[in-house]
């Protein structure tokens, strides 16, 4: 069994839709941000840097924090959704970490500074909207020839999915990206991923979940 810390963000989606996508069952548990959470002694032996999502693995003992070491593990553990001869892996694992050093952090920097700052901060809008902009053209070149980042359905689309499906809270517009269009809605289509985008809201329902 498989134990699940998490809260309604795009990285704490990204672990629901793969043990959705995986069919491993799992407990929920709720870790709420706007009360600090995150910040009591149980969550911090799970995670040390207070954020989440997290799992424990009843099966090894095994603790994980980080959204995408948390893919990695449980796409390994399963052998599903990470290719295991290099080349591919090596291209799936390359797109993920686009993901967790451009795409997330600059959308989520440019939704913190257009919708959360005290006072708007021009210089700052510009910045994470240009690199926003940069990344998603990035993406769309590459989804040009193929259906999915890496080729195949892989962690890379689970991890970057409920970030870029975030475009219109951050104040994109996707109109010059139709491949990414494209992209999202056959990701949008698939029953896992609707199930994890709805985790720990009332539209959540899930087989797998405890």
């Amino acid at each position: 069994m498989i134990h699940l810390y998490t809260y309604t963000t795009p990285n704490g989606r990204k672990p629901a839709i793969l043990l959705e996508e995986l069919g491993l069952p799992y407990t929920l548990h709720k870790v709420d941000l706007g009360k600090g959470e995150q910040f009591s002694p149980e969550f911090v032996a799970l995670n040390p840097n207070s954020k989440i999502p997290a799992i424990k693995d009843e099966d090894t003992g095994v603790t994980v924090f980080e959204s995408g070491a948390i893919l990695i593990y449980l796409a390994e553990k399963t052998e599903k959704l990470l290719p295991t001869d290099a080349a591919s892996r090596a291209q799936v694992m390359a797109w993920l970490m686009f993901q967790m050093a451009g795409v997330g952090p600059m959308f989520g920097q440019l939704g913190h500074f257009r919708r959360s700052a005290p006072e708007p901060i021009e210089y700052a809008i510009n910045r994470y909207e240009q690199e926003a902009l940069r990344l998603v053209k990035v993406l769309n070149r590459q989804l040009q020839e193929r259906d999915f980042i890496a080729g195949e359905y892989s962690i890379a689309d689970i991890a970057t999915y409920p970030w870029v499906a975030a475009y219109e809270y951050v104040g994109l517009s996707l109109d010059p990206f139709p491949h990414v269009q494209a992209w999202l809605e056959r990701v949008g289509q698939r029953p896992a991923v609707q199930t994890g985008m709805a985790i720990l809201t009332p539209e959540f329902k899930s087989d797998l979940a405890q």
